[in-house]
């Protein structure tokens, strides 16, 4: 990286969700790139599907965002402002031939596809129409045709990658066009914001050699390419939900806490090369990299989750641990709840377990299995001795303590 470079980053939810940690690893990736090479870090919100984004999911994505500590450096910019702009690059490739109408039906492409993969082939549509403008009457969509070439490009992940053209069938680009679809809206926005590295996930691979090609069809700048690991569950499978993984927001009610998730976060697909485990955000930055971005998936593993979590918790100061515990706690004095909390500092593991952890503080009765009083081979009698013992030397401790204060 030069002196002259300008880095500009970007991460491009989609508001179809809320914020997830595939989503929110990668804009770690970016932040601490950006931040590393004293660059620009921008929020892009890809809400082009109106059907399915939703004003309450791009709230969540930008609260989560701020909460995690990955704020961007200029005003958000949102995809479903820029119609003008997309059209005017959609109809240069109308007007150019490079783009046309598509009239064949879903059935159609659909039977093509199946042909095509009973046949071992790769599906990809090549199309028939060289429609300029939309016929009369007629539902389409507008096509980009891909030309016949070899498309290479220096992934700074994976090293050199090649597609075919001729393999890639022509792009669908436009419902029509006043309404872009994914592969031109981003191509022309990461032109726009002149974004310098595209940071995504390897899941993008695919779309790079689609959005080259539409990049030279427009004349415009091509960023440089690095597509990060997946993060896949134990039995490495891609991650779902079945292996843990929720939004962010999920994770926040349940106590985990900001810091936890960045480490936690941050080597899922990247290793210092050290055995330091534990890193401030001051730190990863000093020390990332993506040479030390690994290619293959990243494993997600809870429990070092929440070992990180329990780690935090043990180092933070009582009073603000006790304030982030008050909604799992019932209302009290909160010096009380604070003499609670200390006491069970080195055991939680996150914050939301405060409450059935000290439950006994709060109920005069609590119904419990009273096999968990039994220690190894003592009958009943003993154990009732034992607990009268135990509240005999309570009492007088009580006592004493209270006759010390006076």
């Amino acid at each position: 990286m030069t002196k002259k470079d300008k880095i500009r980053v970007r991460i491009a939810p989609s508001p179809t969700g809320p914020l997830h940690l595939g989503t929110a690893k990668t804009a770690l990736f970016n932040y601490l790139f950006a931040q590393k090479h004293k660059g620009k870090f921008i929020l892009r919100i890809e809400d082009t599907d109106k059907e399915r984004s939703k004003p309450e999911h791009e709230k969540d994505i930008i609260d989560n965002l701020k909460w995690l500590g990955l704020d961007w450096d200029e005003e958000p910019i949102k995809q479903s402002g820029r119609t003008d702009i997309y059209k005017k690059h959609i109809k240069k490739l109308l007007d150019s031939k490079q783009a046309f109408w598509c009239y064949h039906s879903k059935e159609d492409l659909e039977a093509e596809k199946n042909e095509q993969m009973a046949s071992g082939l790769a599906p990809k549509h090549h199309c028939s129409h060289f429609d300029k403008k939309p016929r009369q009457g007629k539902d389409g969509i507008i096509r980009f045709r891909c030309p016949a070439e070899k498309i290479v490009f220096d992934d700074l992940v994976r090293g050199k990658l090649e597609f075919e053209g001729e393999l890639l069938g022509d792009i669908s680009i436009a419902k029509d066009e006043n309404t872009p679809l994914y592969q031109i809206a981003a191509v022309v926005d990461d032109a726009d914001m002149k974004i310098s590295h595209v940071i995504r996930g390897e899941d993008h691979i695919s779309n790079t050699p689609k959005q080259i090609l539409l990049q030279k069809a427009l004349s415009l700048p091509i960023p440089k390419y690095a597509h990060l690991p997946l993060i896949l569950g134990p039995d490495k499978t891609k991650l779902s939900k079945r292996h843990g993984a929720v939004s962010i927001s999920w994770y926040k009610e349940q106590g985990y806490l900001p810091q936890a998730i960045i480490n936690f976060a941050a080597f899922l697909g990247w290793n210092p090369g050290t055995t330091k485990e534990i890193y401030t955000m001051d730190e990863l930055i000093k020390e990332f990299s993506l040479e030390r971005v690994q290619k293959g998936g990243a494993i997600f593993n809870i429990s070092r989750l929440d070992w990180l979590n329990g780690y935090y918790i043990r180092k933070m100061d009582l009073d603000k641990l006790t304030k982030l515990c008050l909604p799992f706690l019932p209302k009290a004095d909160f010096d009380y709840l604070k003499k609670i909390v200390g006491l069970e500092q080195e055991r939680m593991k996150k914050l939301s377990e405060i409450g059935e952890l000290t439950e006994y503080f709060f109920k005069d009765e609590l119904d419990y299995d009273k096999e968990l009083l039994i220690w190894k081979k003592m009958s009943l009698e003993e154990v009732k001795k034992s607990l009268q013992i135990t509240a005999e030397t309570l009492e007088k401790a009580h006592k004493f303590e209270q006759k010390s204060l006076e």
